[in-house]
Parts: C-alpha cells; structure tokens; sequence
C-alpha cells in the first residue's frame, strides 16, 4: 500500500540544513555511499523530522533538542507511519537511517537520549526474488532475441538503425544474465572497463565500489559484433566516431543509455517468456545468482560476483535453490 504524504515536510525540510547536512556529507565522504542512497536517507530522515515539527508545533527544527524525543515518542512515529500505509519492510528502514543518524549525533557529542531503548522492529517476510527458470532463459536468447534480430534486419529505411538497437539490446540482456549487473553499472559501464581478450568486466557498483567479474562466452561474442555493428552505424549516419564515445552502451542519437530505456528494453523482452508480474532488468541478476547456486557454484564466489558486502544478502538465493533441491528429492528417492 502506498504511504499517504506528510503535510508537514516543508517545514521539516527548512530546517535540514545543519546536522543532517553533515550526516549526509559524511555518508558521501566516509561511507562512499551512491547518490541514490543518500537521497533515500534524506527522504527518510524529511519524514521523520516531519513527524516531530508536527508532534511538538514548531515552526522549524532549529536548535532542536533531540534528547528531547523519547522512546514513546519514537513508537507514536512508527504507528504514524503504519496510519499512511507504510510496509514493515519500510518502516524498518526508515528506523535504521534514524539508529545510524542518532549514532552520527552522538559522535558529534550531540545529546540524544534512549530513543530506540525497547523499540521492536516490525517483522516482514523474506521475500523470495523472482528469476526465470533455465528453460526460460535458453528461450529468451535462443529464441525471442534472434526473432527479434531478424526482423530488424529486412531492408528498409531504418534498418541499420534496428540493427544496432538490437545488437545493443542483446548484449545488455547477456550481461544482466551473464553477469549478473545492475542497472546502475550497466548504465555507467565505459569501452574501457570490458576486456574482451581476458574475458572480464571492470564494474562500479554501490558505494563505488569497484569489482571485476567474468563474461561469458555467449556476451563476449555479442558485444564484438555488437560494437562492430555500432561502429558502421555511427559511420554510416554521420552521426559521429563510434570510437570516441566513451559509455559502452549508447542510443541511436549517441547518448548514454539510462535506466528507464534499460526498463523498457527489458520488459519487451521478457514479455514472451515468463508471465511473473514484474518483468524488469533486475529478474536477471537474480537468474544470474539463482542458476548459478543450482549449478553447484560457492556461495562466496556468487557474493562477491554480485557485489555484495554481506554474505547474507545473497543467501536470500539460497532458498531457491533448497526448493529445487527438495523438489528433485521428492522425485527421485524412494522414501520421499
């Protein structure tokens, strides 16, 4: 359900400029955390500063006194948060920004109080992320996308231009499954990051934090063809030197790609091979990490391809792979 807005984050905002400024800084500074997640942060913490401007009736936070909110205080936030519609999942982010910026107070030898002393997180289930099946994704690349490129290349008008869209979009389906990126690195990969002849892909993932993991046979192919193909294209439109632009993966006009083309290119795709409700660049990386496991890979290795900094955050894949296991049990052993 969707959490209904708070009426009073104008006068919350007018007064985050001080300490939740250089929260923030810090998060960029120190953290190395992307501008998304600070954004996320800001907007969690608008909302919390919302909540006590109208609990309290000031006119803004200036020179407020955070030792002031109490744990009850506290809960009267998170019922107001269950009041507008928001999810367990949520409210137990928005109370972890609140920990992690209280904790920043108190660094700063900024009184804070007990404020989380006897607070019970909000409980909420585990979800299982969707992924295709195997079957699924050998459909997708050894049948959806060659339809599509064959379409593009009857003889018309715009079929250079059609072709270069769907090399492109190839290449980008086989690196979300293949190597299992996010939208954001995908978006930001250079010409330089990808190293066709060792096989690997240099990648800034969240907190810039950079990893290199491999590519496959089947993405290496596509991307030489795909970046021969770019460079007639560009050539033969006049449009440019396909070798002096620097993204990987670029629009017909020569600009960045970005992540909404990368939504809609994915959905396209997607919609003749599975009917899971969202079809988005995000079921291949969990493909990715879910075949993977199933094909016997060490958890380890699939963590630190994903880019995660916590082996629990991949292990969510795990249960995937326990359902197919006890599946294949049930069907094979006598005493199942």
């Amino acid at each position: 359900m969707k959490e209904a807005p708070s009426h009073c984050t104008d006068k919350a905002d007018s007064g985050l400029t001080g300490r939740v400024a250089g929260f923030l800084g810090m998060l960029g500074s120190r953290r190395n955390l992307s501008s998304n997640t600070i954004v996320a942060y800001r907007t969690d913490l608008l909302q919390f500063h919302a909540f006590f401007v109208s609990h309290y009736a000031l006119e803004s936070l200036d020179g407020f006194d955070y030792a002031r909110i109490t744990p009850s205080d506290a809960r009267l936030f998170m019922a107001d948060l269950l009041r507008r519609g928001t999810g367990a999942r949520s409210i137990a982010r928005k109370i972890s920004t609140v920990r992690t910026f209280f904790r920043y107070l108190e660094e700063q030898g900024v009184p804070t109080g007990s404020l989380f002393s006897g607070i019970v997180m909000p409980r909420y289930a585990t979800k299982i992320p969707g992924f295709l099946t195997e079957k699924q994704a050998e459909k997708l690349f050894s049948e959806v996308i060659p339809a599509a490129s064959a379409l593009s290349g009857r003889k018309n008008a715009d079929a250079t231009e059609k072709l270069f869209e769907s090399e492109r979009d190839r290449c980008i389906l086989e690196l979300l499954y293949g190597s299992g990126l996010r939208v954001s690195e995908l978006t930001g990969l250079e010409i330089g990051d990808i190293d066709l002849a060792t096989g690997f892909v240099k990648l800034t993932g969240k907190g810039r934090k950079q990893r290199i993991v491999p590519i496959g046979k089947p993405a290496a192919e596509a991307l030489k063809k795909y970046f021969e193909v770019r460079r007639n294209f560009f050539r033969i439109n006049g449009t440019g030197d396909a070798d002096a632009l620097s993204p990987a993966f670029v629009t017909r006009t020569g600009k960045k790609i970005y992540p909404m083309l990368v939504q809609r290119l994915t959905r396209k795709y997607l919609v003749s091979v599975t009917e899971q409700k969202k079809k988005n660049p995000h079921i291949l990386r969990h493909s990715f990490a879910t075949h993977l496991l199933n094909s016997g890979a060490d958890i380890n290795s699939v963590s630190e391809m994903l880019g995660h900094n916590n082996l629990s955050t991949t292990e969510i894949y795990t249960h995937v792979t326990f359902e197919r296991l006890r599946d294949v049990y049930r069907k094979a052993h006598p005493n199942a």
